[in-house]
């Protein structure tokens, strides 16, 4: 039996609670600056044409679900997520920067969504400057700027020293959104993740052993998550039915390791 076999049922059940949670809990999903804004991109006719996603290896794993999504939802996607970095601020963001400019011009989005990273280091005032930068850079390319919260990890000695700047990142991201008139907007995703780093979820693995990256029943709800939260914002944009896009082979992909 493969792991896809059984992922359908197991999503949809999650999905209830994932939505009921959402409910409970305020996220940036209520930004009245942004979310007014993308509803009147998207009544204006710009809508969701072309999303570009942007992220390090937890963001690889979250893109093999959304490339099936947005497929099955008539919307085209690209990722540019990057193992061991792709990160805007902190280490490797110098190399990062000298390419991802023509790299977002060339993807010619309507949206980017910007999963923040692990790597996403530095002080606050360094965060909001790359943030700005980020921000320049995509409404330069003609799209919209959407930040999404990291999922909460379970340090191991490499990033314990610089939790602080990661618990952090989110606030600094929120406040360059809240500056951009309209341009950005934030989404927090606690709703899928909860505020700590949990393992299983109604008994199966949500998240992989190494306390970072996600396993595919993780991937699958923060992928529906997702699509729900855009058609929230995008009124001409309707999420395909998870069971479209759910059982289509992406979870036996390598990149899901301790699930």
């Amino acid at each position: 039996m493969t792991k896809t076999s059984s992922l359908v049922p197991g999503l949809i059940g999650l999905l209830m609670l994932t939505t009921a949670c959402a409910a409970a809990q305020p996220t940036a999903s209520a930004e009245p600056a942004g979310a007014e804004s993308a509803a009147t991109a998207a009544a204006d006719g710009e809508g969701l044409s072309n999303v570009l996603f942007l992220g390090d290896s937890i963001a690889m794993g979250e893109a093999l679900p959304l490339t099936e999504a947005f497929a099955a939802s008539d919307v085209h996607f690209k990722s540019l997520a990057a193992e061991g970095g792709g990160n805007v601020v902190g280490p490797f963001s110098d190399k990062r920067w000298q390419k991802l400019p023509k790299e977002i011009s060339s993807a010619d989005p309507s949206l980017v969504i910007y999963q923040i990273t692990t790597f996403d280091w530095g002080s606050q005032k360094e965060q909001q400057a790359a943030y700005r930068k980020l921000l320049t850079t995509v409404t330069g390319a003609g799209a919209k700027l959407i930040f999404v919260s990291m999922p909460p990890i379970k340090p191991d000695d490499f990033y314990k020293p610089h939790m602080a700047e990661l618990e952090r990142a989110g606030s600094a991201a929120r406040a360059v959104a809240k500056a951009s008139s309209g341009e950005a907007f934030m989404l927090d995703a606690s709703a899928v993740w909860g505020s700590a780093y949990q393992q299983k979820k109604n008994g199966k693995p949500d998240r992989s052993a190494d306390g970072i990256h996600t396993c595919p029943q993780g991937a699958a709800r923060f992928a529906a998550w997702l699509l729900d939260e855009l058609a929230g914002r995008f009124p001409g944009f309707t999420p395909a039915d998870p069971q479209s896009w759910a059982n289509t082979g992406w979870a036996d992909d390598k990149h899901f390791k301790g699930c």
